[in-house]
């Protein structure tokens, strides 16, 4: 990711392993989530409904979307329990000088809300 590529999500404090943060990238409303050491971004809505996923129940490497309980791996945003089918736009994420920050970007997924 080159700088000019980056925009600043949150602060890193903001963020715990079971506590993911709203944020913005370009107009887009994007989960940030702490796994380990690690950062994560991925789109807010789910793809299966109305569900923010910040708002979702985080367990390891899995969010819980609180609308119908579907899951979503956080690392790589591939569903991983029904009634989800489509995988999650996901981004790049830095964690750097006390914040998260992504790329413009999404580098992989597709979901729309169904």
């Amino acid at each position: 990711m080159s700088e000019q590529q980056l925009v600043p999500l949150c602060l890193i404090s903001d963020v715990t392993e079971d506590l993911p943060v709203k944020a913005e990238i370009k107009g887009e409303e994007v989960a940030v989530f702490q796994v380990g050491e690690h950062y994560y971004v991925t789109q807010n809505l789910c793809t299966h409904g109305p569900g923010e996923l910040a708002e979702g129940f985080v367990d390891g490497d899995e969010v819980e979307c609180p609308f119908h309980q579907g899951k979503f791996s956080i690392i790589t945003g591939k569903p991983t329990a029904a009634p989800c089918t489509v995988a999650l736009r996901t981004w790049d994420a830095l964690a750097r000088d006390g914040q998260v920050y992504a790329s413009t970007t999404p580098r992989s997924g597709g979901g729309e809300a169904a």
